[in-house]
């Protein structure tokens, strides 16, 4: 059930070293639904527009910005500076929390943040919730996101929102 972390990208690997397939965290949720918190770190669009496991825990890490970065081709996330105290509303160090994001590398960010404040068993969807990109250049999908993750994976997700599992930032 754990990937080894010599098999995933460095931006996927967490200090906790633990690591779940959008599929084995399915399982594993089910098998235990009471003691297992899925963690949904993406942003409320991702949630809106894309889905989201109903069950999950909706908290995000990060906000869009939209200042375009041309050197990276890209509007750029900014870390929310209250996430981890977010997370700590809803659940203890100890419990067994398994992180996703669009593909595993902002839910390793996040695993990391967990872990430096004492969270000990915080794992990292690696494939997330869209999955890895198809690198096939003779698949019609090539460069898209339908490679593993939890919407390939026949785990469920919906579009519905369940307001009373999601933590947003405090604005003022």
């Amino acid at each position: 059930m754990v990937e080894p972390s010599g098999n995933l990208p460095k931006e996927k690997q967490t200090v906790l070293g633990l690591y779940v397939t959008a599929k084995e965290a399915y399982e594993r949720w089910k098998a235990d639904p009471e003691n297992v918190m899925i963690l949904d770190v993406r942003t409320p669009e991702e949630y809106l527009y894309v889905g989201h496991p109903a069950m999950a825990w909706k908290i995000p890490i990060a906000a869009q910005t939209y200042e375009w970065d041309a050197a990276k081709q890209e509007f750029p996330m900014k870390l929310l500076p209250d996430f981890v105290s977010r997370v700590q509303e809803v659940a203890k160090p100890a419990d067994t929390i398994l992180a996703m994001c669009r593909s595993g590398g902002r839910s390793a960010i996040a695993v990391n943040l967990l872990a430096r404040a004492g969270f000990t068993n915080v794992y990292n969807i690696s494939d997330g919730m869209e999955g890895d990109l198809v690198g096939d250049p003779d698949s019609l999908f090539l460069g898209q996101r339908l490679k593993n993750g939890w919407k390939n994976s026949g785990a469920p997700w919906t579009y519905e929102l369940t307001p009373d599992q999601l933590s947003l930032p405090k604005v003022s």
